[in-house]
Parts: structure tokens; sequence; C-alpha cells
């Protein structure tokens, strides 16, 4: 049934139609070291609950509700609970510690205008935290009122009839998440959200197992977490154990401490977080850790590294990690989620091309080339059945095998667009085409991913694209690795490059020329500007990635906080941290 092309359907179904086993369910660690577990009967009973009590707030079905909510079950029941009631639920990072209280406040008003949102629903802790209340008094906002969790769900409610639900219909909204535009919420449906749950879990995804048991700290407002973790594997029936994103972030090595606890099957993570554990977990820690049980081993949400993940292969081999449990990926909001895989159980697939060629729009093999400048770039695998894949050029015709361009995808999990957005549509929506903005070639019908149009660098008409200068300035040690930006910007009408990184004050001017000197070395191309900044000074979105875009208006602005700084262009103004 799973597999069945005409099985479509709604999210609201599948919940009602998983085992009602007292085993089988998700278990919830909170952010106070305790746990919680919720057969699928339990989720499923405390949902309809919530959902009655919705409707007697007022919400009708299709009206949106913002969901603001930092615990792992209360925020699953409530989506839940919108979902079963026809309501659409719209899932909003809490205020992270690290970013300042307007600049949040910003971001939230902004979401809850996009997307038309009467109500949100809360908890009281993130309600003081972020003070949400002071959204109520913003001139021309939707929001009507504020729901906390502790007590819109008490007391006695009308009884209540839920609404039919369709697979066309709207299953929630996911924002993306700003990294180079404002967010934008992009429409689910419950068709969309089957068709790509059937198929990332299904023979040429994960190919699921009766006996898989998934476990994630990925944040459940990101579509990675929410999608991957909550809503597919109730699609598709996979227990998960979710832990708190925070508690990653405090002890990185409680991830995998779950995993060898519980003998989970399948986890996912960015690039960053493999790198993390491998650099942070300590000897003495490996001895207790069992990784044998581990099948699947994701990476996506942002570039891959093949170096990052061979790393984590070979430190934590003695805890019997499989290095084939590795698998790549490539996805995107608009299409739902995943939109393609490396294979289950086979080896991790790279190869190095050669960067000049890359630039000039042909990933040609290293090894037949007389430069010694290479980039080596992981297989992502191929698409999913009943999606395609194709790379154009900007005249939208074709290009064959090993020609850089954009990654445009069609299929049944891409979604219609962006809600109340239609020219933003139109132009990432063509012809039944998915105009994704990221570059990429096939090899053999794999995708090997190049990073994003929009911040590619032209220097005197070669491209370059920043992430491979960003890894090179990562691997300088002293660097603050994953935290270093590349990007043009224009001096006297020429474009030239800058590099911002983060790294120690006391090593500031030596890192500034070791940076100029490795990416020259590396990439024939000398920056015209280096600057190194206090650690956590780039700004990033909510789920973690660096804004190259805010990190250059900044920088262009004179906004940056410096320890030091390079240049052998026309100054820009900045200034010195306190």
């Amino acid at each position: 049934m799973l597999h069945d092309r005409n099985w479509k359907p709604t999210l609201v179904e599948r919940l009602a139609a998983l085992p009602q086993t007292p085993e089988r369910g998700f278990r919830f660690f909170t952010t106070q070291g305790g746990e919680v577990f919720f057969p699928y009967a339990d989720l499923q009973k405390e949902a309809y609950r919530r959902a009655a009590y919705l409707s007697a707030q007022g919400l009708k079905q299709g009206d949106r509700l913002a969901l603001v909510i930092g615990e792992g079950h209360e925020f699953v029941l409530s989506f839940l609970a919108a979902v079963v009631a026809g309501i659409v639920p719209v899932p909003i990072f809490p205020r992270p510690a690290f970013k300042p209280l307007e600049s949040y406040r910003e971001t939230l008003d902004h979401i809850v205008r996009a997307s038309g949102s009467t109500r949100m629903l809360t908890t009281e802790a993130v309600r003081q935290h972020a003070e949400l209340d002071r959204l109520l008094q913003q001139s021309g906002s939707p929001l009507q009122s504020l729901l906390c969790v502790e007590s819109c769900f008490e007391g006695e409610v009308a009884p209540w009839t839920p609404p039919a639900v369709r697979p066309d219909d709207l299953c929630f909204l996911q924002f993306t998440s700003g990294s180079t535009s404002l967010p934008k919420g992009v429409m689910v449906t419950h068709a969309n959200l089957v068709a790509n749950a059937c198929a990332f879990l299904g023979p040429s995804g994960l190919d699921r197992r009766d006996d898989d048991l998934g476990v994630s700290w990925l944040p459940l407002f990101h579509d990675m977490g929410l999608i991957g973790f909550i809503l597919g594997t109730l699609v598709c029936d996979i227990p998960v154990i979710i832990l708190p994103t925070e508690s990653f972030a405090r002890t990185p090595r409680r991830w995998l401490e779950i995993l060898s606890t519980y003998r989970g099957t399948i986890t996912y993570a960015p690039n960053f977080a493999y790198q993390l554990v491998a650099k942070r977990v300590r000897e003495r820690d490996l001895a207790s850790l069992d990784l044998s049980a581990l099948r699947v081993a994701g990476c996506g949400a942002e570039p891959i590294r093949a170096q990052t993940l061979r790393d984590f292969c070979e430190r934590f081999a003695t805890a019997g990690f499989d290095p084939k449990a590795l698998l790549p990926s490539y996805g995107l909001a608009e299409s739902t989620l995943a939109v393609t895989f490396h294979p289950s159980g086979e080896s991790l697939t790279s190869e190095r091309v050669d960067a000049p060629s890359l630039r000039r729009g042909l990933a040609e093999n290293a090894t037949s080339s007389e430069s010694n400048e290479s980039v080596e770039l992981v297989s992502c695998g191929r698409p999913f059945p009943e999606h395609e894949l194709a790379i154009v050029a900007e005249n939208g015709k074709v290009l064959g095998e090993r020609r850089v361009g954009e990654i445009t995808v069609r299929g049944p999990s891409v979604c219609a667009g962006y809600f109340e957005l239609p020219e933003a549509s139109a132009e990432v929506w063509q012809q039944g085409w998915l105009h994704t903005g990221d570059l990429g070639y096939l090899s053999e019908g794999n995708l090997y991913v190049c990073g994003r149009i929009k911040d590619l660098i032209v220097i005197r008409g070669v491209n370059y694209h920043p992430q491979d200068l960003e890894w090179t300035v990562g691997d300088i040690e002293g660097v603050r690795r994953g935290n270093a930006v590349a990007f043009g910007t224009m001096v006297d009408g020429v474009e030239e490059l800058v590099i911002v990184a983060e790294g120690a004050a006391s090593e500031a001017e030596k890192l500034c020329a070791l940076i100029t000197q490795r990416v020259t070395e590396v990439h024939g191309l000398r920056p015209a500007r280096v600057a190194l900044v206090p650690l956590g000074t780039l700004p990033k979105t909510s789920s973690g990635k660096v804004q190259r875009r805010k990190t250059r208006q900044l920088f262009e602005e004179g906004e940056l906080p410096l320890h030091a700084t390079t240049h052998e262009g026309q100054d820009h103004g900045t200034k010195r941290p306190a």
C-alpha cells in the first residue's frame, strides 16, 4: 500500500490508520531531562481532544494558526490538533538565545502577516521570553489573540465533529529559512506530504523496515525535523525518539548516546553536526557507544563535505559505525522535503572536479586537468520515482551530462507555490517545473550540487562558488568551522572578493594573512578584503545557516565588529568591537 501510486490519503487518515499497539509511538525527551512516551493511540486521542478546543476558540477550517512552541511533545500534539481540525498550522521557531529580541520580533511579525495568522499558540515560557504580547499591538497585524497550551486545552468543551479533509487541502505552511530573502510560506498540501513521505521512506529512499527506530534532535519548525521525523514517520509508521535541539547544542554526544542506548536505526543531520561530534566526543566516551544498529545516517540541508563524513566514519569506527550508513541527499522546502537520495546501503560517492572548468560550467575530472585547483563534490543520488530532475541553462535549455546549470524539479512532492505571493511563485514555478535556484550537474544520473545561483561571485568574468572558498577558509586552524562567508562586493564598479570569518582576537592579524594566502594558493584568486570577526557575530537563520546576504549587507554598511582586517581595494566603513 505504501508504494501504490493511487494511494493518496491525507495525514488525518494516516493518523487514524496507525497501529494501536502500546509499544509503537513517539518518545520525547524534555528540556528538563525527563521523557514522555506517546503510543500512537494516545497521540491520536490527544490530537482530537485539542482540535475540539481549537475549534471552540473560533478557529475555522482553512484559518492559519501560528505555532511558537519549544517542547517537542507540546508542539507535535498542537500541530496534529490543528491538522485534524482543518486549521493550517504555521510553525515558527521560538526565540534563540543568540538572537536579539527586536530582530526576532521583526521576523515573527513578518511571518504572522505573511501567513495571515489570526491566532498564535505558544507556551507561557516562550510568551514571556519573546515578549509576544507586543505583537498584538503592531499596527495592521492580523493577530487577534495569543493562546497558551497551559490554559487553552482545559475545562469543558462542546461536542465537535471533525471536518472533511481532502488530499489537495493545505496541510501546513512551511516558511523558508530566509537565508537569501525574507521567509516565504511554502504551501504544503496533504497530497504533497504523503507523496514525499512515501518517496523518501520507500524502496528508492530509506527503504522502511518494521524494526526501524528514528532518532532526531532537529528543530521541529524546520522541514527536515518536522517532515522527516514527525509527519513522514507518521505517514509510514516509524517510531521516533525526539531529543530537544538545545540538548544537542549543549551536549552533542547526547545524540549518539540516544542512538546507542535505544538502538536507533535512522538519523539525519546537516554536515556541521557530523563535524561537531567527530571533534567533540572524547576518547573515553567512545568505549560506551554502540552505533552498530544505525543503518541510515542521512546528511543534507547544507553543503556536504566528503572529508567531514570520512572523518566521522574514522572517528566512530570503533563504536561499530558502518560507513555504508551515510546517506547524502538533496532537497528543499518548495518540494516538501527531499528530492534525491544516495542509494541506501551503498558507499559514499564523491568526485574531484577541476575548479576552473567548474567555473566555466563544465565539471571536468580533476585528474584530466593540468590545474592543481580542484574541489571534491558528493553525490546526492537520483530523483525519486514519479519525480523528474533536469539541469537547465539560463535560457531554459536542458543541459547534458556534467554541464553545470540550475537544478529544476517536478513531481507530486513539488508544492503549488508561496502563500499569497503570485509574482514570487511565478518566478520559481515555471511550466510545471520548480526552479530551485541551486546550481548542479548530473553524472551518470547522479546529482552533484555546486552552490546557489544568486550567491555566485563573478570576478573578471570568472564564476566562483562561495561554498568552495568557505570550505578552504574553514580548514585553517584558528578559524571557527562553518563560520566563514565569501561574497562579492562592488569596488569602483568592479566586483571584488571579500572573506569574513569568525576567530579569536589573539590571532586576528595572523589569521587574516593566512586566509589571504590560502585562498590565493588554492583558488588563484586574491581576496580584496579579509575580515576576522568575534565568535557569534555572523548572522544566521533559525536553522543555523550563515546568512551570506545579511553578512554582505552588514559589511557594506560598516556594521560588522572586527578583530582585524586586511584589504587591497577601497576601504569600506567598519567598526571595531567595543
